[in-house]
């Protein structure tokens, strides 16, 4: 017998994942936002509004993040587009979509507050590094997204089936490809998932009793904006696979001259209820779009909501519903400052090692929350260079873990320059929280 979840496990809550639109500055980063309590309509930045996740490598531009979950690993990934359109590599489109970055960037974790260093996968190799058997020559891969396959590999061995956009020829089509772990060791090319002979680019997809939708944007001359499909078949990512067109024109009410794109899908919880978001181009970013029935004639009508409430120049993300204990421990990492900077005086005797100082020295500290509050973390005291061979007083500093903005949010290259090309570039955190205390050595 299966005992009831806790209710500390029930969903409760959204974690959504996105970049900012800044021509004026580099906001092509990841940022998180958290739901304010269990409302899918309003959304409070996570980090006082300031980046996650920071791209050094390649083009060090983040664009159209996306956030998966492995159920079988309990991995979360997040993944987005390797491109900087602001202050990087001026190429312009024209280069970019066609001969550009074929790179995913990923980040991995498995608490979605303590994330690992950036990696990148290439879609158009193999996992020798070779080019992929079957793969078309393509430009630029944007716009990836994923749904999990329990069974893709066998019975519990689970894979996402990942899609993506590309150029190939003269037209822009969606590919797919699948990997476990985004790592090149587990990837293996696909083929073509849609090719209309025409630019379709940015697809989305949500699951439901067995059937997939999936909301697109046509870019060619049959003009259907963002259009949603809908298929019965097991295996939907195969040329195989039979799509019902329901509904065109998508979101055109926010457009007003903008072009609407960027689509990300998620269900309410507890209800029959999903959510449709657009990103209205260039700068106004994600309105929504709203629908009870997916199966309806034209299921998805604009929000009708005075409470809806998200932050300017969100752009072209994802969302993952959470479980209370996750949104709370999110909120609970949500640092703003120290209590207390300096956390005292300890005395040490003369030719004490580091490691024995570091004993001595708080092993946690209160920081207020940008929710309200205060909660405790461990500190990481920086020993290096601390020298207790003689009498005397040293400052050492400690770096607050375990906090959303303690991550590689930040890179400096060689010299202290920030240029998009500079050689040897480091990533660091530029907001984690800092503490000091005197080290006396009697």
């Amino acid at each position: 017998m299966t005992s009831a979840p806790l209710a500390s496990e029930g969903p409760y809550g959204y974690l959504m994942v996105h970049f900012l639109e800044d021509a004026e500055g580099y906001a092509e980063k990841i940022y998180l936002d958290l739901s304010e309590g269990d409302d899918p309509e309003r959304w409070v930045p996570l980090n006082g509004g300031e980046p996650i996740l920071a791209s050094h490598l390649s083009t060090t531009g983040v664009r159209d993040p996306h956030l998966s979950y492995n159920p079988q690993t309990g991995t979360y990934f997040v993944l987005a587009t390797d491109l900087r359109v602001f202050g990087g590599d001026d190429a312009g489109w024209a280069g970019w979509s066609r001969g550009y970055s074929t790179r995913m960037n990923v980040w991995e974790s498995r608490d979605l507050i303590t994330w690992s260093p950036l990696r990148q996968i290439d879609v158009a190799r193999d996992a020798s590094g070779a080019p992929a058997e079957g793969a078309p020559e393509m430009g630029m891969m944007w716009a990836a997204e994923t749904t999990f396959v329990p069974d893709f590999h066998g019975l519990g061995q689970g894979a996402f089936v990942v899609y993506w956009t590309s150029t190939v020829g003269d037209h822009q089509v969606i590919l797919w490809g699948t990997t476990t772990d985004f790592t090149q060791a587990t990837w293996t090319f696909g083929g073509i998932l849609l090719d209309q002979g025409d630019d379709t680019i940015d697809t989305t997809m949500i699951q439901r009793d067995g059937r997939t939708y999936r909301v697109t944007k046509d870019n060619g001359a049959t003009a259907r904006g963002l259009f949603m499909e809908v298929t019965d078949a097991e295996r939907w990512w195969e040329p195989e696979a039979q799509w019902r067109q329901v509904q065109t024109r998508i979101g055109d009410e926010y457009a007003a001259g903008h072009g609407v794109e960027g689509p990300t899908m998620f269900k309410a919880h507890g209800e029959d209820r999903w959510y449709l978001y657009v990103d209205v181009i260039p700068s106004i970013g994600y309105r929504p779009m709203v629908s009870t029935d997916l199966d309806a004639d034209s299921p998805w009508n604009p929000l009708e909501s005075d409470r809806f409430s998200l932050r300017a120049s969100t752009k072209h993300g994802g969302v993952l519903g959470l479980t209370r204990d996750q949104h709370e421990a999110l909120r609970a990492a949500d640092a703003a400052s120290p209590v207390e900077a300096d956390l005292g005086r300890v005395e040490v005797p003369v030719g004490v090692t580091p490691e024995r100082i570091r004993a001595q020295l708080p092993g946690t500290a209160e920081a207020t929350l940008h929710g309200g509050g205060t909660a405790s973390f461990p500190v990481r005291w920086e020993m290096s260079g601390v020298d207790a061979s003689g009498v005397g007083e040293l400052r050492v500093e400690g770096v607050l873990q375990g906090t959303i903005g303690a991550n590689l949010n930040a890179w400096r290259g060689r010299g202290g320059s920030t240029a998009w090309d500079a050689p040897e570039k480091t990533p660091y955190s530029a907001t984690s929280l800092t503490v000091s205390a005197v080290v006396a050595v009697v």
